[in-house]
């Protein structure tokens, strides 16, 4: 960054853009704030005056920009606004935390703090202190959960910003971004964010194919319109005679959702049929439930259009773990092609788009947050008694992050939620932590499992205990989720047991793991696959089953192994390798 003085079109620059973040805050839903936005732009200011980025520009500019998207797109009040504002004061002048408290209280001091924390990105040369980088993220937005918003604001404008960047940079930023804070916007239910910051990622890793598809895309854009347009007309003519006041519009594939779907299908983008879906978002009524005018206008669009009947998806009754709700259905468009339906209430879309920030507006009065604050919870928890191991809080943190949910249901018909890949005994430590301690198994489905049986969704599970039961060293195997391990290295501690696991001696039984393996089929791809499972991490293999069909690779895999844990270790390093699309666990008997 280089200091020099502003042009009189430089200053008006700033001035406009400060009016329009006002203006943003102004439409907002939050208190009117405005003398203490008003101290903090003109602090940030002074503070960065004569300062430019790399591109020419302001400096200033970055900060009122991220502030911008704070109000604007995630949906927070002046408290982060003023930490958007200042979130590089600290770590680029001579102001310190303790004039930002002294000046805006201790709330900003402290975001503001945990932002200068974050700076410097995640990424490391060295495994052990991206994983120290990582859990000191995680830290500070445990500590509050704003400062991962503020931070996600400012990756976000970072990368839209990206091109001043050298080619180096470009790519390693990029890479950063689609590692842990695309995926952390997700799981904070930030949807639009996470889909811009995948799309720039992709665009400035892969620029060759980002720019094939968007061609693609710009190429189909009209015909795509058009279908829609027929396709939408019965349904909104529908609506209307039901007395509804809603919104339906096309929403498009990003890029990287489509490159994703290309390559895991195997398929060019021609043959992506369902390039464009359709959302419902209504005004509910107040004689009825959410839930039953979901299902009504669900019951109109079928009477229209055929459904397919394994594409319906119920995020209603069972809300996703990051708050998401909706009632999403697939039906045979006009042209034969099949086009999913979002429907969705004003509250379920605000909720969609702002993610936590739109969540704690709806949150009840007992100060229940659902899923979301579950798993803050299970963050702090874990913190508390940290691994003395970063890489194994690292491989943890990634794991609970990246995986898909699964949900299960206990005897009263309640229902849980845990990370894909969880087992019986991660269930019994979630419901409470002295059932994880005396469970010697459960009935899934009504048959007897092990501790270690892998839960699928929709799984009835009772979980069974014995009071003579007491956890095992080979537990911390079994256990997936964050809390059972850390439950169970407390309970170690308390009693001065050692936690190194009873199967790493040669006697140990042995367990064939089945992988499924599928990627593009390049040169020399095979033998990184190997070199992973036999040179790193020490795998014998039982079988393999290698076929082609092209452009794509089919690999079926038979490992003997010792431990759970190196399962899932591999399948997270082999789903690194530039060119894998996908690596599943089949079975581990």
């Amino acid at each position: 960054m280089e200091r020099s003085d502003f042009t009189p079109q430089e200053e008006r620059l700033i001035e406009d853009e400060y009016q329009a973040l006002l203006n943003d805050y102004l439409n907002s839903m939050h208190s009117q704030r405005v003398e203490l936005i008003e101290r903090a732009y003109h602090l940030a200011k002074q503070a960065h005056n004569g300062v430019r980025r790399l591109s020419g520009e302001p400096y200033m500019m970055h900060p009122l920009s991220v502030a911008r998207i704070v109000v604007k797109e995630i949906g927070l009040g002046s408290t982060s606004i003023c930490a958007a504002l200042l979130h590089d004061v600290v770590e680029d002048t001579d102001y310190t935390t303790e004039d930002i408290e002294r000046m805006f209280g201790p709330k900003i001091a402290s975001i503001v703090e945990g932002l200068t924390k974050l700076s410097g990105g995640v990424f490391a040369d060295k495994a052990m202190k991206q994983a120290e980088n990582v859990r000191k993220l995680v830290l500070t937005m445990s500590e509050d959960v704003r400062v991962m918003l503020v931070k996600l604001a400012d990756r976000l404008h970072n990368m839209r910003t990206l091109a001043a960047q050298r080619p180096e940079k470009q790519r390693k930023i990029a890479a950063e971004t689609q590692y842990i804070y695309a995926p952390m916007a997700h799981r904070l239910g930030l949807f639009p964010i996470k889909t811009e910051l995948e799309n720039l990622s992709f665009k400035y890793e892969f620029p060759d194919k980002y720019a094939e598809i968007e061609a693609q895309l710009a190429a189909n854009q009209d015909a795509q319109m058009s279908n829609f347009e027929d396709f939408a007309a019965p349904i909104r003519r529908k609506l209307t005679m039901m007395g509804y006041k809603f919104n339906l519009y096309a929403r498009t594939k990003s890029v990287y959702s489509i490159y994703k779907k290309m390559t895991k299908k195997g398929v060019p983008f021609d043959q992506i049929y369902d390039l464009m879906a359709a959302r419902v978002v209504f005004e509910p009524s107040s004689d009825l439930s959410e839930k039953d005018q979901c299902w009504m206008i669900y019951s109109a669009i079928t009477e229209i259009y055929r459904p397919h009947p394994e594409r319906i998806r119920d995020w209603i009754s069972m809300p996703k773990a990051n708050g998401y709700e909706a009632l999403h259905v697939t039906v045979m468009g006009n042209h034969g092609q099949w086009i999913e339906v979002q429907i969705r209430t004003e509250r379920m879309h605000e909720l969609a788009e702002h993610g936590l920030a739109a969540h704690w507006k709806y949150k009840s009065g007992d100060n229940s947050g659902g899923e979301l604050d579950k798993w803050l919870q299970e963050i702090k928890d874990v913190l508390a008694n940290p691994d003395p191991d970063a890489i194994a809080f690292l491989d943890t943190f990634k794991l609970n992050l990246f995986a898909h949910e699964v949900f299960v249901f206990t005897p009263k018909g309640d229902i849980r939620t845990l990370a894909q890949g969880a087992t019986v005994l991660d269930l019994a430590y979630q419901l409470h932590t002295e059932l994880g301690e005396h469970c010697i198994g459960a009935n899934v489905n009504k048959h007897a499992r092990a501790l270690s049986y892998i839960l699928q969704s929709g799984d009835q599970v009772e979980i069974l205990t014995s009071k003579k039961q007491k956890p095992e060293p080979e537990w911390l195997e079994i256990a997936v989720t964050a809390k059972a391990k850390d439950s169970i290295k407390k309970y170690f501690r308390k009693y001065g047991i050692p936690s190194e696991s009873a199967n790493t001696n040669e006697d140990a039984k042995a367990r064939i793991a089945k992988l499924y393996i599928k990627g593009e089929d390049s040169m020399g791809i095979l033998m990184h696959i190997l070199k992973i499972i036999c040179d790193e991490q020490k795998i014998n293999i039982r079988n393999l089953h290698v076929t082609s069909d092209g452009p794509f690779f089919h690999c079926e895999i038979e490992l003997v192994v010792y431990k759970q844990k190196v399962v899932s270790q591999t399948c997270m390093k082999l789903r690194e390798l530039p060119n894998v699309t996908a690596v599943n666990i089949v079975e581990i008997n």
